[in-house]
Order: C-alpha cells, then sequence, then structure tokens
C-alpha cells in the first residue's frame, strides 16, 4: 500500500471517531461502510461473536445524542 493510500485511510478513520459519553467512537454504519458490508451484517457479526468482545464494546445512542451527532458535520461537541 502506497503511503499516500495509508494517509488517505488514516485520514478517513480519523474523520470517522466522535467522542460520545466521554469514549471515542465509531458509528456501526460508518464502519460497515469501510468493511463494504451492509450496517445489518456488521451488528449480525457483533452479536453472534459478542463474547469476544469487552462488556462495553457499544452501546446504543439515545434519540437526543443522535440528533446531536446527526448535526454536526466534522467533529461533535458533548456535554
Amino acid at each position: 500500500m502506497s503511503k499516500k493510500n495509508e494517509l488517505l485511510i488514516q485520514e478517513r478513520i480519523t474523520k470517522a471517531i466522535y467522542v460520545i459519553r466521554g469514549q471515542k467512537v465509531m458509528i456501526d454504519s460508518e464502519l460497515a461502510e469501510m468493511y463494504e458490508v451492509d450496517t445489518k451484517v456488521l451488528n449480525q457479526a457483533v452479536k453472534r461473536n459478542i463474547s469476544r468482545f469487552p462488556k462495553d464494546f457499544m452501546f446504543q445512542l439515545s434519540a437526543n445524542e443522535w440528533e446531536n451527532l446527526r448535526s454536526q458535520i466534522v467533529t461533535s461537541s458533548w456535554g
């Protein structure tokens, strides 16, 4: 992989990381897109293998958190 491609991939990942509830997270749909699978397929794979992940591996956003995140273009500010 070329250095330029590596930098593009790193930039894409960095832009997909948000701070929510004081934790760095990635939204399932963005992670699925990176792996080139449907979000449903990614979530099913995690649920089937849940014992392989730490208990705090994932959580569901509240409606308010989701709206706050959607309203942000590049970064989120969470209170």
